[in-house]
């Protein structure tokens, strides 16, 4: 398969964006993403940027919410990059390892529900925090392949309780209780955008997928989150999946280490299951200023908190593909096949940076097993 073949695989833009209806109709969503493109800065805006990738990605990723969340300048945004990289030949085009990402979390999500065994009171919590809405890794002109060819990677990894609707389209929640943490003023953006949608002709069909949606003003740096998460109906002896997606690498290590630890004290209580992705140490050497937290080896990090079992994946993995990563010459297939204690590419010289996929799990007593 060449690049051009599996690029056309991917969905990149053939033809000019169209934008829905009720983005170019409605003066009240207008107004919002007005408000969104002005007031917000950049990281919390990143969180619409997520959601264009989700809506531009739509033959992969069923999101029906999704464009109205990203609005207009981000859509068109992203379907221009999209378009450059089908033009260059681009290994990975923009926005695939959100995509990829996506995906791998919808599926671990449905599989950790499974294996709570038909409870239809279990609980999944999607954690967020103020200003930890989006990663955006931009690996510029990589030698990669023996040829040399110089490439441009856009890693969009980004937090989903921020305008994911993920308790609108995962049927697999349809007992569980969903509980978004988040900034005060996006969880607020979020859900009056929903409502327009919701009151809108095209998708007055729209309904939540969830037993329940609860959303939870809180700041995970800060020791209360947790207190505050219980105050709004949380129960901690109630199975339950975290979902931590592109959030524990910006706080300094206490923070993230009070976070996971946390969570993991809950396995002494119910059947608890983590799901995370965690940044190794030359990752976070991209911005210092920006990723604080990482860790090389999760899978030995999560049992001496007290997770019994933990699987590590990484991009283009058999269960983080979804037939997306078909180029073996593709950044993240090279990486994957060199020894994780290997820092430095032999190839170019170029630090080995690595984006983990973790699920971790626990139960009462597993730890003392």
């Amino acid at each position: 398969m060449s690049n051009n073949e599996e690029t056309n695989l991917k969905g990149s833009p053939n033809e000019e964006l169209e934008l829905p209806e009720l983005l170019a109709s409605s003066e009240t969503v207008r107004a919002m993403h007005e408000t969104i493109d002005t007031e917000w800065d950049s990281l919390r805006r990143s969180a619409c940027q997520t959601a264009a990738g989700r809506a531009l990605w739509k033959h992969v990723v069923k999101d029906p919410v999704a464009e109205i969340l990203a609005g207009a300048s981000y859509l068109r945004s992203l379907h221009e990059k999209m378009r450059r990289d089908h033009i260059n030949n681009a290994r990975e085009v923009s926005g695939v390892i959100l995509a990829v990402r996506t995906l791998w979390f919808d599926s671990k999500i449905e599989a950790a529900i499974g294996s709570f065994g038909g409870d239809k009171g279990s609980q999944v919590v999607l954690l967020g925090a103020e200003r930890l809405t989006e990663l955006v890794i931009q690996l510029k002109k990589l030698e990669v392949g023996d040829i040399g060819q110089k490439i441009q990677v856009n890693a969009h990894k980004t937090e989903d309780s921020g305008m994911d609707a993920r308790a609108y389209r995962l049927s697999c929640l349809k007992d569980s209780s969903v509980f978004e943490v988040d900034f005060p003023d996006l969880l607020q953006m979020k859900a009056a955008l929903l409502s327009e949608v919701m009151g809108s002709a095209k998708h007055n069909g729209l309904t939540m997928t969830a037993k329940s949606l609860i959303r939870v003003a809180a700041d995970i740096r800060e020791k209360d989150w947790l207190e505050k998460l219980q105050r709004c109906g949380f129960v901690p002896e109630k199975n339950t999946v975290w979902v931590l997606e592109g959030i524990i690498y910006y706080l300094p290590q206490a923070e993230a280490m009070q976070v996971l630890q946390s969570i993991a004290s809950l396995c002494d209580l119910t059947h608890t299951v983590l799901l995370a992705d965690f940044m190794n140490q030359s990752s976070t050497e991209l911005s210092l200023s920006t990723f604080h937290f990482y860790s090389d080896w999760p899978e030995q990090l999560l049992p001496s908190l007290g997770f019994s079992h933990v699987k590590l994946s990484q991009i283009g993995d058999p269960d983080a593909h979804f037939g997306l990563m078909h180029d073996p010459l593709n950044l993240f297939n090279k990486l994957r096949k060199l020894p994780r204690s290997v820092q430095t590419h032999p190839e170019d010289g170029t630090p080995c940076r690595r984006l983990y996929l973790v699920e971790s799990s626990g139960l009462p007593g597993q730890g003392d097993s």
